[in-house]
């Protein structure tokens, strides 16, 4: 399949981004929710910031607050037998099975414009910023879907009792009204399609088991968009191949003649992040049409490659111009990317289920 990379890549970069918090670094400007507004194109991106340590012993978390409204900044040694800083991202308690403790970095969205689709200007501010109980550790991982007049955009809200999905929606990019939480924790990676399907909402979800199942993705339905129900379990991990890890959804699905095309990320067991592609049946979601054996993107070039977290595709967002759809993706959970794809080369690599 061809991919053309912009020559531009990576198009935004930690290192163009000013930091928000004094004496902060931003260490990522990733993973974005991409759509168009009037004459722009707007990605929205999970930008994250970690505070300076003068002390190359010590560690720092950043914590929002709900009760002050402020951000506070907790130091640990690296010396302290209590935790666990083999992984940069995060704190764990040494013995512990419940996952992390503090993240050594605070996400929130802020806007990235473009007149061409190839050169950004990001906004001074943030625009969707932790602000409860849910959001403590910040805000990942933005999507966005335009049904009518309105961008619904939805995000991974994280706190210490776990990654939900939370839902905000907006009519100019200025002004946001909170919906709450829309999927509870552990569940990510949520899709809302752009229009009703004999007059329900749908969404892809990933919930993560713990007992017993893997990372898939899940379908669900709604009324209101807020209110989700009706789970069915809908596409599986394929061992020994190239999504045999996890799995989530990616971009908002797209409607073509042949079904909904959904671009979803896979990870292998090693932590290799590439895109695929599955063709759902225009009037039934849940049935499952088509899929891609192998990747239409995956790691290649070197700000793909290296990085924060290495070998990482990870796309939240893709625009569809005629047969082009330029899918706007993370890079190694340190920049973001665009590459322009065919739309019918994607369903012509799909592998039909008999």
């Amino acid at each position: 399949m061809k991919v053309y990379r912009y020559e531009e890549n990576p198009l935004v970069t930690p290192e163009s981004v000013k930091p928000y918090h004094d004496h902060f670094e931003v260490i990522g400007a990733f993973n974005a929710g991409v759509t168009t507004y009037e004459d722009e194109t707007i990605m929205l991106l999970r930008v994250a910031e970690r505070p300076i340590s003068e002390d190359s012993n010590m560690v720092k978390a950043p914590i929002y607050n709900p009760n002050t409204n402020k951000l506070e900044i907790l130091e640990f040694r690296l010396d302290d037998p209590t935790y666990d800083f083999s992984d940069p991202r995060v704190i764990r308690e040494n013995g512990s099975t419940q996952g992390f403790k503090y993240l050594t970095s605070l996400s929130y969205l802020r806007i990235a414009r473009s007149k061409d689709g190839h050169h950004f200007t990001i906004d001074d501010q943030p625009f969707v910023y932790p602000s409860n109980e849910l959001e403590i550790f910040g805000v990942e991982d933005p999507r966005i879907t335009k049904i009518d007049d309105t961008y619904y955009i939805y995000f991974s809200a994280v706190s210490p009792v776990g990654v939900g999905e939370s839902l905000v929606s907006t009519k100019d990019f200025v002004t946001t009204e909170h919906h709450g939480m829309i999927f509870a924790p552990e569940n990510k990676d949520v899709l809302i399609f752009p229009e009703k399907i004999n007059g329900k909402y749908y969404a892809l979800n990933r919930p993560v088991p713990k007992s017993v199942g893997a990372p898939e993705i899940w379908i669900s339905e709604s009324t209101n968009l807020v209110h989700w129900g009706n789970h069915k379990y809908l596409l599986g991990l394929r061992d020994g191949m190239w999504d045999s890890g996890r799995m989530g959804g990616g971009a908002v699905p797209i409607k073509t003649e042949k079904g909904w095309l959904e671009l979803y990320h896979g990870a292998s067991k090693d932590d290799r992040y590439c895109m695929g592609a599955v063709l759902l049946d225009l009037e039934d979601p849940t049935k499952v049409l088509a899929r891609t054996d192998k990747p239409i993107l995956e790691p290649e070039a070197p700000y793909e490659i290296e990085g924060f977290f290495g070998n990482v595709v990870f796309s939240c967002g893709a625009i569809v111009e005629g047969d082009i759809v330029k899918m706007y993706y993370g890079v190694a959970d340190t920049s973001m990317a665009c590459a322009e794809l065919s739309l019918q080369e994607i369903l012509d690599s799909l592998i039909y289920i008999k």
